[in-house]
C-alpha cells in the first residue's frame, strides 16, 4: 500500500472547516498515513485551547510512525527556499514559512511517500521540484 504523509493544512481544514470524515476516511484507505514531525510540532505550536492541546497530544500517542527530516533535509530545505525566494523575491517570512513545507516534503520524498495537503501553491513548486506526487484536498 501506499504511504502518505498529512500536511497541517489537511488538519486545520478538519477541525476548523470540517473536512468531510468520507474525505478522510478515503484518504485512510488509499495510504498508510504516516506523521511528520514537522506537523506535529506545527499543530502544537498553533494550538491555544486546552481541547486543542489534547487533541495534537493524543495525535502524537497514537502515531504509531513519526518522520523527522533528516540532515540532509535541512541543507536541501536551505536550497530550495533560496532558489524559490530569490526567483519570486519572497520576503524572510514568506521564505521562514516555507521552509516546514519543504522539510515535510523532503521527509515524503526520502519515504517514497505522497503528500496530502491542502497548500496548493506551495506544495504544487515542491511536487514539481522534488518530483513527488502530491496530493491536493
Amino acid at each position: 500500500m501506499k504511504l502518505a504523509i498529512l500536511d497541517t493544512s489537511v488538519y486545520i481544514t478538519h477541525g476548523e472547516l470540517k473536512l468531510s470524515d468520507v474525505v478522510l476516511t478515503a484518504l485512510r484507505r488509499a495510504y498508510v498515513v504516516r506523521h511528520s514531525a514537522v506537523v506535529l510540532s506545527e499543530l502544537r505550536r498553533g494550538t491555544s485551547t486546552n481541547a486543542g492541546r489534547r487533541w495534537v497530544a493524543e495525535l502524537a500517542r497514537a502515531a504509531t510512525a513519526i518522520w523527522a527530516p533528516a540532515a540532509a533535509d535541512w541543507w536541501e530545505a536551505g536550497r530550495l527556499i533560496q532558489q524559490f525566494g530569490d526567483a519570486r523575491h519572497w520576503h524572510t517570512s514568506k521564505r521562514r514559512d516555507f521552509q516546514n513545507d519543504a522539510l515535510i516534503a523532503l521527509t515524503a520524498k526520502r519515504h517514497g511517500a505522497t503528500v496530502v495537503t491542502a497548500d496548493r501553491a506551495d506544495f504544487e513548486l515542491l511536487g514539481s521540484a522534488l518530483h513527488i506526487q502530491v496530493r491536493f484536498v
